[in-house]
């Protein structure tokens, strides 16, 4: 073989393993995300119809999230949040409307402890959706019937099934950072007893 072919044959070559490579981390790449997103990954796939815009806004929210400083609530505010859910559901025999308003409101508050912005209803759903994908979904359609609530358009039934999905959210919120908290506790625990 003379010098010419053994270079275009080396370039080919780096050519094929280079857009091999490339190809490989992009499937992982999109693998992570499925992975970590579950069912947000498939709508944000059909909300922006392409993938790699759809996987840049997930990496986005990923990135945003991270700069907060989100962290676990302590038990004294779960058991605070806790009591004031009770309320809010056993005000829903008498005033509804009101009780669906309140655990709006509610989830907001325990959000913001936790240390997410809140105000921008679609942000908030976007940061959710990181640390909790599996009930961003309750989160949009409670959304959904709250409005249609302040509208006066909602039925009873549509108000009860919002408390169920604000159920969800809370609950959710309430639990989301444990596993961390938990962390913090075993690395603590096993510094102490290396000393």
């Amino acid at each position: 073989m003379d010098t010419t072919t053994v270079i275009v044959l080396t370039v080919l070559i780096t050519l094929v393993v280079v857009a091999g490579a490339w190809f490989a981390w992009r499937w992982w790449r999109s693998r992570q995300l499925k992975e970590r997103f579950g069912p947000e990954y498939d709508r944000a796939l059909a909300v922006k119809g392409d993938r790699s815009e759809a996987e840049k806004n997930l990496r986005e929210r990923h990135k945003r999230v991270e700069e907060y400083d989100l962290r676990p609530l302590t038990e004294e505010e779960r058991q605070g949040f806790a009591s004031r859910w009770e309320d809010v559901q056993r005000e829903f025999v008498d005033r509804p409307e009101a009780a669906v308003s309140d655990a709006h409101e509610l989830v907001e508050i325990a959000m913001n402890a936790r240390g997410y912005p809140v105000g921008d209803i679609r942000r908030q759903e976007e940061d959710l959706s990181v640390e909790n994908p599996g009930v961003v979904e309750h989160y949009r359609r409670a959304c959904v019937i709250s409005e249609r609530n302040r509208t006066g358009e909602a039925t009873t039934e549509d108000l009860r099934r919002a408390m169920k999905h604000y159920r969800e959210i809370f609950q959710s919120v309430l639990r989301s950072g444990e596993v961390e908290e938990t962390r913090e506790k075993r690395a603590k625990r096993e510094v102490h007893v290396g000393r």
